[in-house]
């Protein structure tokens, strides 16, 4: 059966990389399910969950805003945060998520707007991935 080589990047490492049967990508039309052989396509992703499917099993990621390229064997995601759903730290993403709210409530220039903004969705995104693992 093809695969797709998925590969996740943040400006600090490389976070994942592996052959996957298919994945689901947060985009900013909607979800977006990619299969081996998928038409090529760059695009933005929105911060949200990655479900990667590998021998029936499936992976979750939270990522960060960012593009993707899609090619018919590669999916290359570059964000500015990406974590797998086993290392998040439940806490430190519900502090953060508090701080970037009380924040929001300041008065900021918007170059702030913007990155507390980022800095909510990245903490959001966290919080439903880690979450849906107690269920």
């Amino acid at each position: 059966m093809a695969t797709l080589k998925l590969e996740i990047v943040t400006p600090e490492a490389k976070i994942y990389s592996e052959d996957v049967d298919m994945v689901t990508i947060p985009g900013t039309e909607g979800e977006l399910g990619i299969y081996p052989m998928h038409v090529p396509l760059m695009t933005q992703v929105s911060a949200g969950e990655i479900t990667a499917r590998k021998n029936g099993q499936d992976h979750f990621l939270a990522i960060g805003e960012g593009f993707v390229q899609i090619t018919g064997d590669r999916v290359a995601i570059l964000t500015d945060m990406a974590i797998r759903a086993e290392n998040i730290d439940e806490a430190k993403a519900e502090e953060a998520r508090k701080r970037a709210e009380a924040r929001l409530a300041e008065k900021l220039s918007d170059e702030d707007l913007a990155s507390v903004q980022a800095a909510l969705l990245n903490s959001l995104a966290q919080l439903k991935v880690k979450r849906r693992q107690h269920h």
